[in-house]
Formats: C-alpha cells, sequence, structure tokens
C-alpha cells in the first residue's frame, strides 16, 4: 500500500465579504509595507559583502520569496472568488454564511459553527468550510432536522438547533 493519494479537486471559489476584504488587506499590506522593508533589509545585507556566509542575506532573501509566493497566490485567487453577501431567499435553512447550532445526537454536545469558503475557515471561531463533510451534510437542513455526517474516523448524527444569517 502506498501514501499516493490523488489531488484534490478545486476548492469552492466562494467567500464572504468580510472573507475577501481580509484577503485583500492581507495582499496589499504584503505589497505595499512588507515587501519593500524586506526589499531594504535584502539590499542592505547584499551590501555587507560575501553573499555565501550572510546569514541575514540567505534569510531575507527566503523571506522576499515567501512574500512573493503569498502575494502571487492571492492576485491569482481574488479574481476567482465569487463574493456572496445576498441573504437566501429561505433564511430557515442552512446555506452559504449561515451561523447554525448543532447538537450532537450520541453525546448531546452543542457545537456552533459558520459555513464558509475554504480561504477563511477557522477551527477557532468554528466556521468550517463550505466543502468539509459536515458542511456539506448540513446545507438545506431546518430547524429540528436529523441527518447523519461521514466525519474523519467516524459516522455522526446531528440535530440543527438554530440557524441566523446575523452575527448577534
Amino acid at each position: 500500500m502506498s501514501r499516493w493519494r490523488p489531488p484534490s479537486g478545486p476548492s469552492t471559489a466562494l467567500i464572504t465579504r468580510e472573507g475577501f476584504e481580509r484577503l485583500r488587506d492581507e495582499l496589499n499590506q504584503l505589497w505595499r509595507d512588507k515587501r519593500p522593508e524586506v526589499v531594504r533589509a535584502l539590499a542592505a545585507a547584499a551590501a555587507e559583502g560575501d553573499r555565501s556566509e550572510n546569514a541575514e542575506y540567505t534569510y531575507r532573501k527566503k523571506q522576499l520569496g515567501e512574500i512573493d509566493r503569498r502575494v502571487r497566490y492571492l492576485s491569482k485567487r481574488l479574481e476567482v472568488l465569487k463574493v456572496v453577501d445576498a441573504l437566501p431567499a429561505d433564511r430557515e435553512a442552512v446555506f452559504f454564511g449561515a451561523w447554525f447550532e448543532l447538537e450532537c445526537l450520541q453525546s448531546g454536545e452543542l457545537s456552533q459553527y459558520r459555513i464558509v469558503g475554504p480561504d477563511e475557515t477557522d477551527a477557532g471561531l468554528g466556521w468550517i468550510s463550505i466543502d468539509s463533510p459536515l458542511a456539506r451534510a448540513v446545507l438545506k437542513r431546518r430547524i429540528d432536522d436529523e441527518f447523519s455526517a461521514e466525519l474523519p474516523g467516524r459516522k455522526a448524527h446531528f440535530c440543527v438547533v438554530s440557524v441566523r444569517y446575523t452575527n448577534n
């Protein structure tokens, strides 16, 4: 048995307005503030002489490469993202952008989540990607609907407790 896995498909190109603005702000900050700062430090390190033993020069070149990679990724990604800021017609069901609360039917534990795009997921906030197994299973469900989701390592059964589209 090998470790090879087929490449995953492209991620969904949906994003919330807040997520889009966060990525755009990150791109602007990297391009306008961070990159010029690193270029100045790199030029200063290069002026010190022998580059083969200059740790500062090596570090700054690596840092500049990382910034350029992130800038290139964000520039391409922002072009294809579709901002979803309209509320769905049916606000009683779970769709993209919804905050919802689930009860695990096995343990009785309550959990709160929000469905967002893959570029803005945050486990600490309970923001899950629309591409995740849980999000795919809960889409279009309503309050008191029960469903099963194939989670990593187990199958879980949930009940939708609440759905809302505003953060309050």
